[in-house]
């Protein structure tokens, strides 16, 4: 989500709506918002309806703690960020939706783990091309 709010100028110009989904609790979600500055409404899903509307199941543990999620914690480290302790459900996976204005899904990508998202060149590449 770091990727997406430092996008916020490029999205904003493409004439985005952004919604970000949480499964953790509003206390958790508020914490969040207050701490990173998200600039765009988050909505909590604590009961994860929506998450597995869209697919999104629990991930095994070699989905979660695979070659992969290590390789992107070590990119964020390198980048100077350091992860956060895990908090609430490690197992749930996200994934990336957009919603055309008719409410008709242009594009779904379900995460095969926590690293798994799209780059957000890539997505907002896809909205210009109107493949998204």
């Amino acid at each position: 989500m770091a990727q997406l709010r430092q996008a916020a100028d490029r999205v904003e110009s493409l004439g985005l709506a952004v919604v970000a989904v949480t499964f953790e609790s509003q206390a958790h979600a508020l914490r969040y918002v207050a701490q990173t500055q998200w600039p765009w409404p988050m909505l909590v899903d604590e009961d994860r309806r929506l998450y597995h509307a869209y697919g999104m199941q629990p991930g095994s543990w070699h989905k979660i703690l695979g070659p992969a999620s290590w390789a992107a914690y070590a990119r964020l480290i390198v980048r100077g960020h350091l992860p956060r302790p895990p908090t609430g459900d490690t197992q749930q996976l996200g994934g990336d939706v957009v919603i055309d204005p008719h409410g008709t899904v242009r594009l779904q990508h379900v995460g095969q783990g926590p690293a798994d998202r799209l780059p957000i060149d890539e997505l907002l590449g896809l909205v210009r091309a109107g493949r998204a």
